[in-house]
């Protein structure tokens, strides 16, 4: 049975009458998060709303505060990998809309094959899959096909270790198949929760159903994935009605599943193929957009929040201090994008990314900003997904588990792809963060590691 636990007059209500929330109880919601009580829709709707210098300034200290309480200083890294850009749907703001006219494709398994591999290179171990919504050109078939070749691959220094999975809304039974194919999060955006403008935006196509698209995660969770990543396009509707949406969904699943978005993305609309940014009236700009981020990071203290290359290099840098814990590199958003950027040939993206570095300097300008970068996939393995990884999360424990791995994984990076000079830099930074690893065996263990940089010694060990 479909529900509809949007209500579109409630977050207008919110949103309307924050408008006369005064300085005190702006600043008592800021006090309840600094010390990680949960805010009331009421306040975070004030927090949105609020124009005054002095409290936004005061927003981004606190989200960044909390964003350091939990994750630390890690930053997980992904790669995006497009399988697909046929589409059924006319989603006016995308370029793999059904009515526009190009030469699509889609991998064969040997294409997919060297995709992966040029990420590989670049040291990617958690990808992205991406697809369009086409059941004739790109079934579900068509994806464990995908899921199956990248897991079977095995590299000189390892293998993909995570896939998580970008794909339409769809049945129960499906979800089911790509649980059992081993899937990391569920991943699907809902775009706007406002609905009207969603009709308007979404012409034609299975994914003009507005509450098929907003029940994807339950059938998910139904099916046993208990992992899922939420997110809207900022862009496309009034950015605050989209935030309020994106926490009622996400207090819909815990309250239903015990466990809410493992992960919020924060794309923001951008050019595209095809479709004229200027048709769009709630275009964000850069001051809300970190207002945003950080709202969103004190409103969800324990989910993890992604930012992909749609931004560029400062804004991502900016965004990395207010909240965001997970971003992509050296991606390429379209199929066969990878070997295509070798061969120079002419794309076709589904957007245009704003940060065109290569992955290594992106993770090395993480490093030089006091970043890990975290190439750990290790929840899955050992099965902390969904209330048991929240659990770990909430507790304070998750940085015990999380801050070893990352160092572990920096190492083998380093020894695997790094250069003299990038592992002389990362190797300074393991070194201080050892002290900060609670379990002693563990922290021999990094030690050991650690040595191995320095002396070009065979790495033995990945998370």
């Amino acid at each position: 049975m479909e529900l509809n636990f949007i209500n579109q007059k409630y977050i207008l209500d919110l949103l309307e009458n924050a408008k006369n929330a005064n300085d005190e109880i702006i600043s008592k919601a800021l006090d309840k998060a600094d010390s990680g009580e949960t805010l009331a829709h009421s306040e975070i709707a004030a927090l949105l709303k609020t124009e005054n210098t002095e409290f936004i300034e005061r927003i981004y200290k606190t989200a960044g505060k909390i964003k350091r309480r939990i994750y630390g200083n890690r930053i997980v890294m992904f790669a995006p990998v497009y399988v697909s850009d046929y589409c059924v749907n006319r989603c006016t703001y995308c370029s793999f809309n059904q009515s526009h006219d190009f030469i699509r494709s889609k991998l064969t398994m040997e294409q997919l094959r060297e995709e992966v591999k040029i990420l590989e290179k670049m040291g990617h171990k958690r990808l992205a899959l991406e697809a369009g919504e086409s059941e004739k050109e790109c079934s579900i078939d068509y994806i464990l096909d995908c899921i199956k070749t990248i897991y079977e691959m095995k590299f000189e220094n390892g293998e993909i270790r995570r896939i998580n999975v970008n794909i339409a809304a769809t049945t129960e039974e499906n979800y089911k198949k790509l649980k059992n194919a081993g899937i990391g999060t569920y991943i699907l955006f809902q775009e706007t929760y406002n609905e009207t403008v969603y009709n308007k935006f979404h012409v034609s196509g299975p994914k003009k159903d507005f509450n098929w698209h907003l029940n994807a995660f339950d059938r998910a969770q139904n099916a046993g994935i208990d992992d899922v990543g939420g997110g809207v396009l900022f862009g496309l509707s009034d950015p605050y009605f989209d935030v309020m949406g994106l926490l009622l969904h996400n207090e819909h699943l815990e309250k239903k599943y015990n466990t809410g978005f493992h992960t919020i993305s924060v794309p923001r609309l951008c050019p595209a193929s095809g479709m004229n940014i200027n048709d769009f009236s709630n275009l964000v700009d850069d001051e809300t957009f970190a207002k945003i981020t950080a709202v969103i990071r004190i409103a969800v203290p324990f989910t993890g929040m992604i930012l992909s290359t749609r931004e560029n290099r400062d804004m991502r840098r900016k965004l990395l201090q207010l909240g965001i814990s997970q971003i992509s590199a050296g991606s390429a958003t379209e199929v066969g994008g990878y070997q295509k950027r070798r061969r120079n040939e002419i794309i076709t993206p589904q957007f245009f990314v704003n940060d065109e570095r290569s992955a290594v300097s992106i993770i090395g300008e993480l490093i030089d900003d006091g970043y890990i970068p975290s190439f750990c996939t290790a929840c899955y393995r050992s099965g902390r997904t969904g209330d048991r990884f929240m659990s770990l999360a909430k507790s304070g424990q998750i940085g015990n588990v999380c801050l070893p791995n990352a160092l572990m994984t920096l190492c083998e990076y380093s020894i695997d792809y790094g250069d003299a000079h990038f592992r002389e830099k990362a190797a300074s930074m393991i070194k201080n963060e050892i002290p900060n690893i609670s379990n002693e065996s563990v922290r021999r263990k990094t030690i050991k590691n650690l040595e191995k940089i320095s002396t070009g010694q065979q790495r033995d060990f990945f998370v």
